[in-house]
């Protein structure tokens, strides 16, 4: 989704018995050995290390398929971009060192930085681009997402030229997808072995405990100054405590308490950011009770935004208003239409007249990560004064996403993690068919409006479309969207040089100092 998708995988505690598999960081065609194998020679100078923990394990690592921020993150250390967005949803360059947009909107131009080369010693082509390219439109979300370009193709000099059917005018922001990678044509095993461009070269990974990298002294935007460790834990508790014995220099993602213990504690540095992201619950709308509007209003009004944003959130964030257009998109975001009230006898009636007299009896799918359990026991007390009785199903998040089962549960819970445009969650959530449409949606006039808001380029139009999703959705959609959570992230004190980004996996670790 990812989305935010807090990938689970069966974390193991520590001192637990692991699977270990070491991955070569430079990958020649027959594979290399890992050069941390080899002892250190004499007189070897100790470079600084940054050790990031994370909440949890990479379960995909198939930029195609990853979507958890520990796995982005790690392909951010070893790929790159063509186009980045910084931590204030900035377009900034990457391998893309500019852009042109023709007048018409249907033509960009992007010209590639020269002499940039993967880590086994190749150089970037306009071929690997074009490979990578043909690779995200066949499959997955971004087949969505590139629905509407027409061509990708090798321009004058060293430039890459996207061909659209249609003006998009958020195109550039789709370039810089978290799963457009750019990586070298033909490539094979992909997802277990990673021969990239990015500002750090793999040198050990030990699945479901860590992940080490090495300073890219060929990286073409600038040698990083110190080498990466990406150490993966358990749970939260663990990884914190971790923090505070110095074991690690900084901690990403995290529930709501744990931010507020280091709030204010000498020798951290607690920073929270806004974000477009969000906890969504969602019914399935194809089947079960889901299929009734009467139902689905039932849950609206059975569930109490505020209470759930001051007692889930602690205040951190935004009440959300069940759609994925929240107030960090300025224009687009209204709080014109009202909100179903909190209202749990008229949750019951809507229920009887839906056929449900005797209230429902539901499974709550739920990812164990961030505030995800603390907001399910919320809403199964919220409901169950309504008539809703659920039975929370907690489960590992690797194990939930990898294995699509959050697509085909009745009634769940997805962390959706910060999109710089709106648009990205309607065309790869919220449109019949959509890949990532978990909620199996299917509303004519939401399909209609979603296709003019992706080709509008005015924007007070553009806002008034975003007007009428917003209404679908709070009227008739299969969803609820209580918060926007703020982005949390703790840094020991002498760490430096990292903005944390709105989607935690995004952060780059290339300009980070420590003391």
């Amino acid at each position: 989704m990812s989305v935010e998708y807090d990938h689970p995988a069966e974390l193991l505690s520590a001192g637990a018995s692991r699977r270990t598999f070491l991955r070569a960081a430079a990958i020649s065609a027959a594979g290399a050995a890992l050069a941390a194998c080899a002892p250190r020679a004499a007189g070897d100078v100790q470079t600084k290390v940054l050790r990031v923990a994370w909440g949890g394990a990479p379960a995909t690592l198939d930029p195609l398929t990853a979507s958890a921020d520990v796995e982005i993150a790690f392909l951010n250390a070893v790929y790159d971009y063509l186009i980045d967005v910084d931590s204030q949803s900035n377009l900034v360059p990457r391998l893309a060192t500019d852009w042109a947009v023709s007048d018409d909107g249907l033509i960009y131009t992007l010209t590639i930085a020269e002499g940039v080369k993967f880590h086994d010693g190749s150089d970037l082509t306009l071929g690997d681009i074009l490979w990578t390219f043909d690779r995200l439109q066949s499959d997955g979300p971004t087949a969505d997402l590139y629905a509407r370009v027409a061509s990708v193709e090798s321009g004058e000099g060293n430039t890459i030229i996207f061909k659209l059917t249609e003006p998009n005018p958020d195109f550039l922001y789709d370039l810089s997808d978290n799963h457009a990678f750019i990586l070298k044509a033909d490539a094979l095993n992909i997802g277990e072995e990673f021969n990239g461009t990015g500002p750090f070269k793999l040198e050990e990974y030990t699945l479901e405990d860590r992940a080490i990298f090495k300073a890219n002294p060929d990286y073409f935007g600038g040698a990083p100054g110190l080498d990466l460790e990406f150490i993966f834990f358990a749970d939260a508790e663990a990884a914190a405590n971790a923090l505070r014995d110095g074991s690690v220099d900084m901690l990403l993602r995290m529930d709501t308490p744990t931010f507020q213990a280091f709030a204010g504690q000498e020798g951290f540095q607690a920073i929270n950011i806004p974000t477009n992201g969000h906890d969504l619950i969602r019914l399935r709308a194809d089947r079960g009770p889901g299929q009734n509007e009467l139902v689905r209003q039932a849950f609206k009004h059975a569930t109490n935004r505020q209470e759930i944003f001051e007692q889930v959130q602690l205040g951190y964030g935004a009440v959300g208003r069940d759609t994925p257009i929240g107030p960090l998109y300025g224009p687009f975001y209204t709080e014109d239409i009202p909100l179903p009230e909190h209202d749990p006898q008229k949750a019951r009636d809507l229920l009887t007249q839906a056929g449900y007299p005797d209230g429902l009896e539901m499974k709550l799918y739920v990812p164990n990560s961030g505030s995800r359990p603390d907001l399910a026991q919320k809403l199964a007390a919220q409901w169950a004064e309504a008539g809703i009785n659920v039975t929370i199903e907690l489960q590992e998040e690797a194990q939930y996403y990898a294995d699509d089962g959050w697509l085909e549960v009745d009634l769940g819970i997805t962390g959706w993690g910060s999109r710089p445009t709106p648009q990205f969650y309607l065309n790869v959530a919220y449109k019949t068919g959509a890949q990532w449409n978990e909620a199996h949606f299917s509303d004519p006039e939401l399909d209609d409006l979603i296709d003019q808001a992706a080709v509008t380029v005015d924007e007070v139009e553009r806002a008034a479309i975003y007007r009428d999703i917003q209404r679908v959705l709070i009227e008739r959609g299969p969803v609820l969207i209580p918060y926007f959570f703020a982005q949390f992230g703790v840094y020991a004190a002498g760490v430096s040089g990292v903005n944390l980004h709105p989607f935690a996996g995004r952060t780059r670790f290339d300009g980070a100092t420590t003391a």
